[in-house]
């Protein structure tokens, strides 16, 4: 039989309005928890910054900086039945790969189609999330199925005033914490340095380091466009690489354009910082080159940070390592309660967590069933020794397909938006790191695709 569950769902980012979405669909009781004034989760720009704690969080959740845009296509970075066309009104902004306030417009306009809003509590601060005492003696819900207390605080009418609530809930989805927690690396000196740093989580213009000489640690996404952005106002940018074999020819090509940008291997160590009253911004690479920088920029990734949530140790969190989940989604000794969307990166989003909402909403129904919590738990070990085994490893592309049709028999991706995303991935990776968002060349199956949906005025 199906049944309807009172679900909390933490967090109103993208992978939570996703899952809460599904969760009604299903029938259920659902409501969201966002911490802050408005939807949209990183995509929700605060221009503030960290005052007083650059290297940490200091109530400042969105790590969202100015120039931010898609890194995917508009026409795949949607949900699988919400096209995100642009405005037909002359207003936003209509690019393929359009800035970060155009994907928040979008995003609040699925929340109104789907009349989500009506499910979500802002200001609603989660403290603390930990199983519920048993049920009495004589219930009639007296079957040993786990229910969860959660402990959240909202500000009252008055000002100043915090209001703090509990509410027992039959399921929890858990649908935040990857980018709001900075990792710092650990380099020589740098709890003496005097002059400026600060974490990219900190980071929203390049105005404020006109003529200065900036080093960058670390050269993934976000090094890579702050670094170049840098370039333009800075008189060096001095950039701390793990390995020189993972620079794509596209990279190559920008660093080789900027004659002030220099790549520094870091072999074992990002750099060090030679502190001396004389002359304190010395900052020594591993290559052996040296600078007096006047700005060091963190450019390090984030750890996994779930404070509020109490397995009793059976679910864990070590910087960006978590689990056992089984599935990327339940874990074993917790489920079906205790469920987790959006913690797997590098994948299809927002369609990947359409897919994870969809499973958690017919598990909890009564209409899909887990195995056993032994073979959860064999299946999530061996996921995670094959891990260990190839840290390096990558999902494929259509590990999306794999998933939904697996567990909740999600729509597979069109060809044309495959042969779209890979177009998009080939030309990151071989092209002109600063100019593919803008250039680009679609096959006349990717065309037809997008006339098919109304991308395209279709051919008299």
């Amino acid at each position: 039989m199906v049944s309807s569950k009172k679900v909390c769902v933490i967090g109103g980012g993208m992978s939570g309005l996703a899952s809460a979405r599904e969760l009604l669909r299903e029938g259920h009781d659902v409501t969201v928890m966002e911490q802050i004034g408005g939807v949209g989760g990183q995509w929700l720009y605060d221009p503030r910054t960290d005052a007083g704690d650059p290297l940490g969080t200091a109530g400042v959740h969105s790590s969202m900086y100015t120039s931010v845009r898609l890194i995917s296509p508009r026409e795949m970075t949607c949900f699988s039945d919400f096209p995100f066309f642009p405005k037909n009104d002359g207003t936003g902004d209509a690019r393929r790969y359009p800035g970060h306030a155009e994907f928040l417009r979008y995003i609040r306009d699925f929340c109104e189609a789907f009349g989500l809003m009506d499910v979500v509590r802002l200001n609603a601060k989660v403290l603390h999330v930990g199983l519920a005492a048993p049920h009495a003696a004589g219930d009639g819900d007296g079957n040993g199925i786990k229910r969860w207390k959660v402990s959240w605080s909202r500000h009252g009418d008055c000002d100043g005033e915090v209001v703090t609530t509990e509410e027992v809930f039959d399921a929890i989805v858990v649908a935040v914490g990857q980018y709001t927690q900075p990792r710092l690396p650990s380099i020589n000196g740098m709890d003496k340095w005097s002059r400026r740093q600060l974490h990219s989580h900190s980071y929203r213009v390049p105005d404020s380091f006109h003529g200065e000489v900036v080093v960058v640690v670390g050269f993934h996404e976000s090094g890579k466009d702050i670094a170049q952005e840098l370039c333009n106002v800075a008189r060096e940018v001095h950039v701390s690489v793990k390995s020189m074999d993972g620079l794509t020819p596209a990279v190559s090509k920008a660093v080789a354009r900027h004659h002030n940008l220099h790549l520094h291997l870091q072999e074992g160590n990002p750099c060090s910082i030679v502190h001396s009253e004389s002359d304190p911004g010395n900052v020594m690479f591993a290559d052996g080159a040296c600078v007096v920088a006047d700005s060091i920029i963190y450019c390090t990734g984030y750890d996994l940070s779930l404070p509020f949530l109490d397995t009793g140790g059976l679910v864990t969190v070590d910087g960006d390592r978590f689990g056992p989940l089984f599935e990327h989604t339940f874990p074993p000794a917790l489920a079906p309660t205790l469920s987790f969307v959006g913690m797997l990166r590098l994948v299809m989003v927002p369609r990947f967590y359409e897919a994870q909402g969809r499973w958690v909403a017919q598990v909890l129904s009564g209409r899909r069933q887990l195995p056993s919590s032994e073979e959860m738990m064999r299946s999530a070990e061996e996921y995670d020794r094959a891990r260990e085994a190839c840290p390096s490893c990558r999902l494929e592309l259509d590990y999306c397909d794999v998933f939904g049709a697996k567990h909740c028999d999600f729509p597979p991706v069109e060809q044309w938006k495959m042969e779209l995303l890979s177009s998009a991935f080939a030309r990151v990776r071989d092209g002109d790191v600063e100019s593919y968002c803008d250039s680009y060349h679609d096959s006349d199956l990717v065309r037809e695709g997008l006339r098919s949906e109304g991308w395209l005025p279709r051919t008299p």
